[in-house]
């Protein structure tokens, strides 16, 4: 009950778990906002995704033709998305997922694809989606949320948030293989990636783990670079999505945010860089 009072509910999904009843409330009031951002909140995706459905005209208000910039208040004005009216503002909701291989980053899959989703995985009532993308065979963090305006902040390449990950490969890398994957590889199509920050972690039989860091977050872009490498993939996990972790996570278990990591998520990328070092330095003295 005390955890309830902090709006911190600890739950955990998957072979052997039970969830625990109730759910954190993270939440505002809306009143009169503009219609890009309620219809993010109500869970159709990032404010981007938002004004899309607006410029094409799928959005009305009271039965008028939405326009761009549109102000309303959902608690008044009968808003529709092709033709449905939307739901009630829902709260605020903040779900980290691990999600394992062999399941799709999405909500809703394709007309004869019977692959199961993250969404399949995560058992709650709001209009939640995926944070980003993590391919089919990769597995680790994904954040679930109905917060369009988070969703954006964290995907779109200007705030620069940071995505981190552990690759196992094939075989050992040589330096230059390495110095090449730091500086930026052209892919296939010609695109070529932005610098990351890339660390040797350990031998693995004659193979290496590889720790990642990357600003940017084109589809399947590790393991295009490494293909462009010559550095056969065997494991991507995904450990860090800005200041969330998957830290003790296990695959396909998932727990709602803290009022903590929510706020530290909102902040802008270079304060979380910031205090992520100050905790790396922290941890570093308390081993010492």
């Amino acid at each position: 009950m005390f955890l309830m009072t902090l709006g911190i509910v600890p739950l955990f999904l998957g072979d052997g778990y039970r969830a625990i009843p109730g759910k954190c409330d993270y939440n505002l009031t809306p009143m009169l906002e503009r219609l890009q951002k309620i219809l993010a909140q109500a869970g159709y995706g990032s404010r981007r995704a938002c004004e899309d459905f607006i410029t094409a005209g799928r959005v009305r208000v009271n039965g008028q033709l939405a326009e761009l910039g549109q102000k309303a208040d959902p608690a008044i004005d009968k808003i529709t998305v092709d033709g449905r009216p939307i739901a009630a503002a829902e709260s605020l909701t903040y779900i980290a997922l691990y999600k394992p291989r062999n399941v799709l980053s999405t909500v809703e899959r394709e007309r004869g694809d019977d692959r199961q989703t993250v969404r399949d995985l995560v058992d709650v009532p709001q209009h939640i989606h995926p944070v980003g993308r993590l391919d089919f065979e990769s597995e680790g963090l994904v954040l679930l949320t109905n917060d369009g305006e988070l969703t954006n902040k964290l995907t779109h390449p200007r705030y620069g948030h940071e995505k981190e990950y552990k690759v196992l490969l094939a075989r050992r890398p040589d330096e230059a293989q390495l110095e090449a994957w730091r500086r930026g590889v052209v892919l296939e199509d010609g695109y070529k990636t932005a610098p990351v920050q890339l660390r040797y972690e350990a031998a693995q039989g004659k193979g290496a783990w590889i720790r990642v860091i990357m600003g940017e977050g084109r589809k399947r872009q590790i393991r295009e670079t490494c293909q462009q490498l010559g550095l056969p993939v065997v494991r991507i996990l995904r450990i860090r999505i800005g200041s969330l972790r998957l830290d003790n996570l296990k695959a396909r278990q998932w727990r709602y945010l803290t009022m903590k990591e929510v706020e530290e998520l909102k902040k802008p990328a270079g304060s979380q860089k910031a205090n992520q070092q100050i905790e790396r330095r922290r941890s570093g003295s308390s081993r010492t």
